[in-house]
């Protein structure tokens, strides 16, 4: 029997390898090549699924902090506390810089946790017109588990589809990537 390699990829259509022959992001980078075949469209193709990928798994990790009252927003309030160390403090200012949001999506965030009871705000000790921000211990105890659960699904797709030295090799590329980008 005569055994060819394969031919690499000439551009837009099928991609060769393991997973789906032909997937939507493919659908898509085959019109534009059909309408206008002067552009590269493997940028698509990479930031497409990127971005694909991105909203699937936020579902999935919804719906793995969903038994815990939490949603991905606050779910990422209290993780970084609890990954700041002891004593689970920052101030709100911090919380929003590490966050990347604003002070005011900060604010109806830390009052739906305090209400629940998995926070709590006080004055900073060093300037009266700041406050502090401090995980309780029920607040550890509840991102502790739901951390479990979210990297769950998180393992659970790698799982599906690559193996630990595809995972680490995607996983350095992208951080290549991140840096470059950012």
């Amino acid at each position: 029997m005569d055994e060819k390699s394969p031919e690499p990829h000439p551009g837009p259509g099928p991609t060769p390898g393991p997973g789906p022959a032909h997937d939507a992001v493919d659908a898509i980078t085959d019109q534009w090549a059909a309408v206008r075949p002067d552009l590269t469209t493997l940028p698509m193709a990479v930031f497409g699924r990127i971005y694909r990928l991105s909203l699937a798994m936020r579902g999935r990790v919804d719906k793995a902090y969903a038994p815990y009252g939490m949603a991905l927003g606050e779910f990422d309030v209290l993780a970084t506390l609890r990954r700041s160390g002891a004593p689970y403090t920052l101030s709100p200012r911090e919380l929003s810089a590490t966050l990347m949001i604003t002070t005011g999506g900060m604010t109806g965030r830390l009052d739906r946790l305090e209400k629940a009871g998995l926070l709590s705000r006080s004055p900073d000790p060093n300037d009266r017109r700041a406050l502090r921000v401090t995980l309780t211990d029920r607040g550890r105890e509840l991102v502790d588990q739901a951390v479990g659960a979210g990297l769950a699904q998180q393992k659970a797709a790698l799982e599906s589809a690559l193996t630990e030295e595809e995972a680490e090799q995607l996983a350095g590329l992208l951080r290549k990537l991140l840096a470059t980008t950012v």
